[in-house]
């Protein structure tokens, strides 16, 4: 009864009679999941890289780290500070965030070289986005508030994408399109910070780049004192990075004095500058308690309200339509960096990691009222050539940022804020993309420099947000192009010879493709047979145009099977009359110089998926073929890669049957045998016959010889190319008698 329902079933779903050996499911499943509670110990460990090497941690480590993180503690507070007047926020929070930046990363970095905390790209986002709720509800959240909402959410995000491991997201963003929103972004920091530099008001800094720099050119004449301060300040930082850059060079055995000089010029520019501005302003305040430049003046000293975050459900909704736009500038620069400088330095870093990083970082944040920050390309960049051991740096740097707030903020009362925006300029500058790396963009991929222009452009002349929403949208255009419209080629043979000795055949494109020589001849395959060579995975955007490619080659290039002179015009297709009794002869006579098609190669090497559609499409291929030639076809299959791959042509009717010449099967050494599954493999070394192996199936496989080295069950399945050519050419050359193809399997 058992027997009879199941035998029922199987003819209802289609099962065939005679099934071929091919990976299951529960294969795959216990190879994803081996050890479940070990891979849980696993995942939970992953989440504190600091438990791997706290342990080993040492006096010489410590060396490195201690001078990595004073350098860098001397660059983060005035940066910190800069970067929170670029948000638009007081200045203490841009410390807030530096501090929870650099220590909290410590804990979950698998980067020793990143350095967390504000930016100028993030900071100009969240100004934006202060304007905008702002904008929408006039005075109902104050600016601080607004920017803890939003690092609180963006890191939640972010810590969500790293937990469940999403992190592999990123990677659709490419090189170019994150270079693209950077490098405009920088134009629109440095074009907004330069009325500041020169004491110009009067306008909105924070609207498009062009407008703001035609503004700018309009208020020259209104000058004030501060550009006395911005403006020398930003030559000193430029002058004192070029005469050390120079030094070094004439100097070598002294490069590492010079350089440790070089990086403390933004701590000594603004103390100079402060200095200047209290010996200055001291003497000139006016009646109304104003000083003649800008200053910060006070500056809350420790951290203020420490506490649990306050989170408002309509400030939440508020934020929304600005949320994507942070999260994914909180993803890009941070991993973009990491990447960067875990390849300049010999390690490997896990994105999932980093993300929940920056989202613990953000979120934790909040109790500090920190707002958002993220991985800093120039405080990266000295932390790695002041030669960082380990992670635990950025506890170094914030114990600086912790004496900065508690006993320096008298002195932060008299810094002037032009020097802010001088620092603020000299460190973005280098965001902006070199004209070489451009170049090379175009060099590599002149689309992808397309989008990285378009990227360039959109943020100079729009915003931040269209900029990367506009370089995002252009790189998934041009990937589903380029899955949707694949390269392939027909092939064809080459013999190369080396010292007149040794030679060898190799398969090249027929047609000239600009990576073999023009001169070199390429022989076709034998007459009657067809060699394809997949460059994508075949899957359901690009199916239907590979199938057209190959059946209108075919019906281009091999004889059509039926003759249409002796079919009556009622009884031809509506759609393929074929030729007019007036040119039926010539055309009769064309189509039998061109030969019988016999065989179709597919060289899979390319292909690493093949979905349903795809199938489908590979089935209807077949059947237009063999209606053209009216008769059945070969589909010989080269280089498959996958095993599932495998599965889904066996499902549909591939590989298996009789080929036209049966040939010797190529073999392959065995390994002893420790249990499991078997396949039906013909041991040529023994004594069996395959007979005798498939009677017996559930015999051991052999334990010494030799078997063949893909299974003798389909046949039409090659380990290389060469091979697959050799099969399908042995039955152009021999005949032979030709067993019926099984029939098509429609799905």
């Amino acid at each position: 009864m058992l027997s009879t329902a199941k035998r029922v079933g199987n003819r209802i779903i289609g099962h065939p009679e005679q099934t071929v050996t091919t990976i299951s499911t529960e294969t795959y499943l216990k190879g994803l999941v081996k050890d479940p509670r070990h891979e849980a110990v696993n995942y939970l460990t992953s989440l504190f890289p600091i438990l791997g090497w706290i342990s080993r941690y040492n006096w010489g480590w410590l060396t490195g780290d201690l001078i990595a993180g004073l350098t860098v503690g001397m660059v983060l507070v005035p940066q910190g500070m800069s970067y929170a007047q670029l948000a638009t926020l007081p200045p203490q929070y841009g410390l807030y965030s530096s501090f929870v930046g650099v220590l909290v990363y410590c804990f979950f970095a698998t980067s020793k070289d990143v350095s967390i905390g504000p930016v100028a790209v993030m900071s100009l986002t969240v100004a934006q986005i202060i304007l905008a709720v702002d904008s929408k509800y006039p005075g109902k959240w104050n600016a601080p508030l607004i920017a803890t909402t939003l690092a609180f959410v963006c890191g939640f995000i972010v810590l969500g994408i790293g937990l469940l491991r999403l992190g592999w997201l990123v990677e659709f963003i490419p090189t170019p399109a994150v270079s693209g929103f950077m490098t405009g972004s920088a134009i629109n920091i440095v074009a907004g910070q330069v009325p500041g530099l020169m004491g110009i008001t009067g306008f909105d800094t924070r609207a498009a780049t062009y407008k703001v720099i035609i503004n700018t050119l309009k208020g020259l004449p209104h000058t004030t004192l501060d550009a006395a301060w911005g403006l020398t300040g930003l030559f000193a930082l430029y002058a004192i990075r070029i005469i050390c850059d120079q030094l070094s060079k004439r100097y070598p055995r002294r490069t590492r004095f010079f350089f440790f000089v070089s990086v403390t010029r933004n701590a000594f520019v603004v103390i100079v500058l402060t200095i200047a501005a209290w010996l200055y302003c001291r003497d000139h305040k006016t009646a109304s308690g104003k000083y003649p430049i800008k200053i910060l003046q006070t500056v809350p000293a420790g951290f203020q309200n420490v506490g649990a975050p306050v989170i408002n459900r309509e400030l939440v909704n508020a934020l929304a339509p600005h949320i994507p736009v942070a999260t994914i500038i909180l993803l890009l620069e941070h991993i973009a960096i990491a990447k960067s400088f875990g390849r300049v330095n010999g390690y490997k870093i896990n994105p999932n990691q980093e993300l929940i990083a920056i989202g613990v970082t953000n979120t934790l944040g909040t109790v500090f009222h920190a707002y958002p920050a993220t991985g800093s390309f120039s405080r990266s960049a000295l932390k790695s050539k002041s030669g960082v051991r380990t992670p635990l740096a950025g506890v170094i740097t914030a114990m600086v940022v912790v004496v900065a707030l508690y006993g320096l903020t008298p002195a932060f009362y008299w810094i002037p804020n032009a020097g802010l925006s001088a620092v603020i300029i000299h460190a973005v500058a280098d965001l902006v993309a070199s004209p070489s790396q451009a170049y090379s963009y175009w060099r590599v991929s002149p689309l992808e420099f397309i989008i990285w222009l378009a990227a360039v452009l959109v943020t100079v002349f729009s915003s931040i947000e269209n900029g990367i929403y506009t370089s995002i949208a252009a790189s998934f255009a041009l990937l589903l192009i380029r899955v949707a419209h694949p390269r392939g080629y027909f092939i064809g043979k080459v013999t190369l010879t080396r010292n007149s000795a040794e030679s060898r055949e190799v398969f090249v494109p027929l047609r000239k493709d600009g990576v073999t020589n023009q001169y070199v001849k390429v022989d076709p395959p034998a007459p009657g047979v067809i060699v394809y060579r997949f460059e994508e995975s075949y899957l359901y955007p690009n199916c239907s145009l590979v199938n057209s490619i190959i059946v209108d080659y075919v019906k281009g290039n091999m004889r059509r099977g039926i003759d249409f002179s002796a079919i009556q015009l009622a009884d031809r297709p509506w759609n393929d009359p074929g030729p007019t009794r007036s040119n039926s002869q010539a055309a009769e006579a064309a189509n039998n110089e061109k030969p019988v098609l016999h065989a179709i190669v597919l060289d899979f090497s390319g292909v690493s998926h093949i979905d349903t559609t795809a199938v489908q499409a590979l089935i209807d291929t077949r059947n237009e073929v063999q209606r053209w030639a009216n008769r059945p076809i070969e589909f010989h299959f080269a280089t498959i890669l996958s095993p599932w791959i495998r599965r889904a042509l066996v499902a549909a009717g591939f590989g298996i049957g009789t080929p036209a010449v049966e040939l010797s099967n190529e073999i392959a050494p065995v390994v002893p045998y420790r249990g499991g599954r078997r396949e039906k493999w013909w041991d040529d070394a023994s004594s069996s016959s395959i007979k005798d192996i498939e009677t017996h199936s559930e015999s051991l496989p052999p334990t010494s010889g030799t078997v063949p080295i893909v299974p003798i069950e389909t046949p039409f399945f090659h380990f290389d190319l060469t091979s697959a050519v050799r099969a399908a050419e042995a039955g152009v050359e021999k005949p032979g008698e030709r067993a019926e193809t099984p029939p098509v399997k429609y799905i």
